[in-house]
């Protein structure tokens, strides 16, 4: 089939799931555009991401070619232009981020759809039901090419803006976990159990390897924490944790990979801990180098909380990645994340904002060596089952077949 993908920002290093989903139906034999509402500039930039940036379809918000776009779709049909306007615009308001976008959006989605007609796309799929999945819905409103959409975490469950519409109007809706489906129909209705899947993200078992020699032996305790430097992270709580470890006499270094807006933040809470030799801010890194860091790593902490702008986690993949390298995973009981990790089973999950029990989860797993192996190797074999990135694609892809006109 010949499919686009839609996301807010595209090449974005934390988004990886996006990125090899894409690579992957390549190579199951699919055709894939990239329309991505903003472009993305960041100083790392993963090496499979480079072909497709040169060949993705990125506009500004408006140009020549966008006016022309917006004036053939006016003229050739205004009834079906005007509604769609009149429809994004009715469902968003009441909320500053979703008009603002609606209106910021709607003519570089009017020239997605111009684009899109006359490369014979037969599929949309978006990630993130907030942004995105308007610009798919005005898209389909104006060519008939059926959506779907995949929705995540805080893009859900921070405003559930026109989802019921979203969802209606879709092929179909995909969801990572079952908390996130509990919320989605919470917002739709029982009525739409049938229409949303649940499909999981997924990793690359042979990227993500365990290491080749057991770490039993070593003094140095290394724990590993990657994600955005966001609130939602709880950086915070695993700092605090660290300076416990230090004070309970445990040799220990923390390596922090990522960057965003706390990153300054969470420096100067560690310097002012005192523990810039044990926590190190190493920024954004490729995936390669982050996999041969988890092979070297002892544990994996997400320590994630809530907002209080009501944003979540999803499923995070860096769990999953640290699962394949059979590292045992220290989170917290957060949305989908407990489907993921099973407590006691493969890590250790506490309460979000508990910095005192993700100390005692790291002295636990400090002093038990064993545990730590045990824990590990039952992450590993439940990645391969259920977060499996090919197998996953998979059935993503059989939806897309079934979605065809």
């Amino acid at each position: 089939m010949k499919l686009a993908y839609m996301m807010s920002r595209f090449p974005k290093i934390s988004e990886t799931f996006i990125l090899y989903e894409i690579l992957e139906q390549e190579r199951l034999g699919n055709t894939v555009e990239v329309y991505p509402l903003l472009r993305e500039h960041q100083p790392v930039t993963h090496p499979e991401a480079e072909r497709l940036v040169e060949r993705a379809h990125f506009h500004p918000f408006i140009s020549l070619s966008i006016i022309w776009a917006n004036a053939h779709f006016m003229l050739r049909n205004p009834v079906t232009y005007l509604k769609t306007l009149f429809e994004v615009l009715g469902g968003t308001f009441g909320s500053m981020n979703f008009f603002l976008g609606a209106l910021a959006y709607f003519p570089k989605s009017v020239r997605f759809a111009y684009e899109m007609q006359r490369q014979g796309i037969e599929h949309i799929h978006a990630h993130f039901c907030n942004h995105p999945v308007v610009a798919a819905l005005v898209i389909h409103r104006l060519t008939g090419i059926p959506y779907s959409f995949t929705a995540h975490g805080s893009d859900l469950h921070k405003d559930k803006r026109m989802l019921d519409k979203k969802v209606a109007a879709s092929a179909f809706a995909v969801t990572v976990s079952n908390f996130n489906k509990g919320e989605m129909l919470k917002a739709c209705g029982e009525r739409r159990r049938d229409k949303i899947h649940i499909i999981r993200c997924g990793i690359d078992p042979e990227v993500f390897l365990p290491a080749e020699q057991q770490k039993n032996g070593k003094a140095l305790f290394r724990i590993i924490c990657v994600g955005s430097f966001e609130e939602v992270k709880g950086h915070k709580y695993l700092v605090a944790a660290c300076r416990r470890l230090r004070e309970a006499g445990i040799d220990f270094v923390c390596d922090l990979i990522g960057d965003g807006p706390v990153r300054e933040q969470v420096a100067k809470q560690i310097a002012e801990l005192d523990l810039n030799d044990n926590v190190i801010i190493h920024g954004s890194l490729k995936r390669q180098n982050v996999a041969e860091m988890m092979r070297a790593a002892d544990v994996k902490v997400l320590a994630s909380v809530p907002t209080a702008e009501g944003k979540r986690e999803g499923v995070p993949v860096v769990i999953m990645e640290a699962m394949a390298t059979c590292l045992p995973v220290i989170s917290t009981q957060l949305s989908g994340i407990p489907e993921l990790v099973d407590d006691g089973r493969t890590g250790i999950l506490v309460r979000p904002g508990d910095a005192e029990g993700l100390f005692l989860a790291l002295q636990k797993l400090y002093a038990n060596p064993a545990l730590r192996q045990r824990l590990g190797r039952a992450g590993r074999e439940k990645v391969l089952r259920e977060f499996n990135l090919r197998l996953n694609v998979i059935n993503l892809a059989n939806l897309f077949a079934a979605a065809k006109p």
